[in-house]
């Protein structure tokens, strides 16, 4: 059986060699070149099952020969490999045309099973891009740390597709810029970006921000309004905190991600809904699916493609990438043009960053425009970090076992206000505690009436039936044992 034929394209002898040793031993037969001409000339000739190119070679960039290739061998895999580790790169090698796009470094096992994957595939499933439009604008996401890397990997695909994404990570580490990235470089470029918090929505208002409302509706209602579902038509629809959702609302939106329709608050008339959904959020859903606070069948639906961001203290190498963004991006909105010096830099990359991105770029911009001198120092950076630092040290176990719920909740909100970094926390915020602390109050207490719910009420100091109403508001799970009596 003739083996199949790889052609490389690389103007780095070492980066060839390795290969070629790599695929011979994998059983592959193998031609490479260093020049982009000579690749163009093999492959419209009929020769080569497969292509693995660098982007940049000594006579013309990849990215202009692909869409070539593609147009005399379109179902032709090329893989593309580069040391330009951006999301830009891997975002325009998926579009070009690329079968899959390897950051260098790359390890040779992923190599060996990503051709294998390649030449299996069959044409039906061969990957068709549209051209990049052009640009000069700088990244929409910064770094080129191997957490970033499998990121951008990520991105790449689920911009051609218009799967449910469900992004996670902690507060401050750009969940909304990826959003706006799957956007902006897919398919529904074109439409309309709509975000909404859903932290920052009074939980009574929720389901007509989403769903839109007819005149009449509530008092209030003047006029018909557009939800947030109709504004986003055609486009993306960004649903940022979508774990502080209220159970209502949930149920409405699973009904919309199963039956692509909705009907407006007040209305009877459904309507169809054309829109990409990409969720995020901060918090554990799997903790709150477990405190019955969110939805597990919704979960299932948002959670199609999940996205995880790495936070900041786990990239550190993107550190000076991403300060060098920030003081371009301050001298951009009029502050003096600043240089940081390495031993400042040594410095930033040794705190934790609890804010993660956001808290380094509010530093930085405090920086630019607080210090008149032109580099900025250790010594500055030093200063504002002791100035934003939250003040409160960490506990012992044993210290916390002897706090009392007061105190603890005192130190936690603290806390909380602290990871803002100067900012506030979106509107809610009462709703959002009481709701924390409530679910857990009620499914412990009845946990220890063994779900009688008579007895809860009355340790809880509720009326029945108002403990039956938060129950259901809640969704809380009641487990009767046996030894329960009847209520």
């Amino acid at each position: 059986m003739p083996k199949t034929n790889i052609i490389i394209a690389d103007d780095d002898p070492a980066i060839r060699t390795v290969l070629n040793q790599a695929l011979t031993r994998a059983g592959y037969t193998l031609r490479s070149t260093s020049n982009a001409a000579t690749l163009w000339n093999w492959v419209s000739q009929g020769e080569g099952d497969l292509v693995i190119t660098d982007v940049v070679m000594p006579d013309e960039n990849a990215f202009d020969l692909i869409p070539r290739i593609k147009r005399i061998r379109p179902d032709l895999p090329i893989i593309v490999m580069s040391a330009q580790n951006t999301l830009m790169t891997a975002i325009t090698a998926a579009e070009r045309g690329a079968y899959e796009y390897l950051p260098k470094p790359f390890d040779l096992k992923e190599l060996i099973s990503v051709v294998g994957q390649a030449l299996s595939d069959s044409r039906d499933n061969a990957r068709r891009r549209k051209p990049v439009e052009e640009t000069n604008n700088e990244p929409p996401l910064i770094g080129r740390s191997q957490a970033m890397q499998d990121v951008y990997r990520i991105l790449a695909r689920l911009t051609q597709s218009d799967l449910t994404v469900m992004i996670t990570g902690e507060s401050g580490t750009g969940k909304e810029l990826v959003a706006r990235a799957l956007h902006d470089y897919g398919k529904r470029r074109n439409g309309p970006f709509v975000a909404v918090n859903m932290a920052a929505i009074p939980k009574e208002l929720i389901e007509s921000e989403l769903f839109g409302h007819e005149k009449g509706a509530f008092t209030g209602a003047q006029a018909r309004s557009a939800g947030r579902f109709e504004q986003a038509e055609g486009g993306t629809l960004f649903l940022d905190e979508i774990g502080d959702m209220p159970m209502e609302a949930q149920t409405r939106l699973l009904r919309v991600l199963q039956e692509g329709e909705y009907t407006t608050v007040g209305g009877r008339t459904p309507i169809k809904t054309d829109v990409r959904i990409v969720a995020a959020t901060h918090r554990d859903l799997q903790q709150l699916i477990n405190q019955r606070l969110f939805r597990e069948d919704l979960y299932y639906r948002l959670n199609v493609v999940p996205v995880h961001l790495p936070p900041l203290r786990e990239r550190l190498t993107d550190l000076p990438d991403l300060v060098q963004h920030f003081l371009r991006k301050s001298a951009e909105d009029g502050t003096p043009v600043k240089t940081i010096a390495p031993d400042a830099l040594r410095r930033l990359q040794q705190h934790s960053w609890p804010g993660n991105v956001r808290e380094l770029e509010n530093l930085i911009q405090r920086l630019s425009v607080l210090y008149t001198q032109d580099e900025i120092t250790a010594e500055m950076v030093d200063a504002e970090l002791a100035s934003s630092s939250p003040g409160v040290a960490p506990l012992s176990d044993q210290a916390l076992d002897q706090l009392d719920l007061s105190s603890f909740m005192e130190r936690y909100l603290t806390s909380y206000f602290a990871s803002f970094q100067g900012e506030l926390p979106p509107p809610g915020l009462y709703r959002r505690i009481l709701r924390e602390v409530e679910g857990p109050l009620i499914t412990a207490t009845l946990a220890a009436t063994n779900g009688n719910q008579i007895r809860a009420a009355e340790l809880l100091g509720l009326n029945r039936n108002t403990l039956r109403t938060k129950i259901r508001a809640l969704d809380i799970k009641v487990v009767r044992t046996s030894s329960t009596s009847s209520n």
